[in-house]
């Protein structure tokens, strides 16, 4: 539940703020009222679209059993890692994309081309509504299940912070908010890479060399309570093979050294 909850709240948080953004700038132009229009309808039909596609997705996934199926989710864990990862670069590189953004509807509105301030809206909140289904996909299948209460407060959760945000009654910590969740993010992703391998070596793709490099089940096992919420958060496995323990290590190292490696940048500003 935390996990869907953390994703959802990110993932709602960074399409919020995009259009909060925009509909902040156009509310100072001429054509307000003709703009606002088009942001909410770039709105709906982002989150019209992500539904439509979660749909999908969920027809797709039932047609696998067995292997494929094996395949399938493994694969699916992987790419939404892979997200996760690029997710948590692109926010580091946030205040430039928000620069270019604003650009970019000053151009649009200024020259009353209210269809590309749509598009602008849409594949910013399609982008973030096609994560969201393939991370909480990804995650249900590395806790055994989908929590739905634990999405909807995400969602819930990010949709006021964001209204709180933009009407400036307080000032939020959003650098230090990125920072947490990003640093949550990565775990999950770390999660996710053992759990695909793991998958992807019950489907014979990849060799299991050693099977089981230690077996702590007796003192947490990844099936009770405690168990689930770890291995639902951070991919815990009482009894992981040799690959699933290296990939997991190898992952961390690879994103410690390269977000330390990267030039710094500010994420967002801390007030509105």
């Amino acid at each position: 539940m935390f996990a869907s909850f953390i994703v959802t709240m990110r993932e709602t948080l960074e399409a919020a703020l995009i259009v909060g953004i925009t509909l902040g700038y156009v509310g100072r132009t001429e054509e307000k009222q003709r703009a606002k229009r088009f942001v909410w309808a770039g709105v709906g039909a982002g989150i019209g679209v992500s539904v439509l596609g979660a749909l999908l997705f969920q027809l797709l996934l039932g047609g696998f059993t067995g292997r494929a199926e094996e395949l399938f989710e493994g694969v699916v864990m992987l790419v939404g890692a892979a997200l996760i990862t690029t997710v948590v670069i692109w926010m580091r590189k946030q205040k430039q994309r928000m620069d270019l953004m604003k650009e970019q509807l000053a151009l649009h509105v200024s020259n009353g081309q209210m269809w590309e301030v749509f598009f602008l809206v849409f594949v910013a909140v399609l982008r973030e509504g096609i994560e969201t289904v393939v991370f909480l996909h990804a995650i249900a299948v590395s806790s055994g299940g989908f929590h739905l209460s634990g999405a909807a407060l995400g969602i819930v959760a990010a949709v006021v912070l964001g209204y709180v945000l933009f009407k400036g009654s307080t000032k939020l910590p959003l650098k230090q908010f990125f920072t947490v969740t990003s640093v949550l993010l990565i775990l999950f992703a770390a999660g996710l890479v053992a759990h695909g391998i793991h998958e992807l070596q019950e489907a014979g793709i990849i060799p299991i060399v050693i099977e089981h490099v230690w077996d702590v089940n007796a003192i947490l096992n990844e099936k009770g309570t405690i168990g689930e919420f770890m291995k639902g958060l951070f991919g815990y496995n009482g009894n992981p093979s040799l690959i699933e323990v290296s990939s997991y290590l190898a992952y961390l190292l690879f994103v410690f050294f390269f977000l330390n490696n990267r030039p710094k940048t500010s994420t967002l500003k801390e007030s509105s």
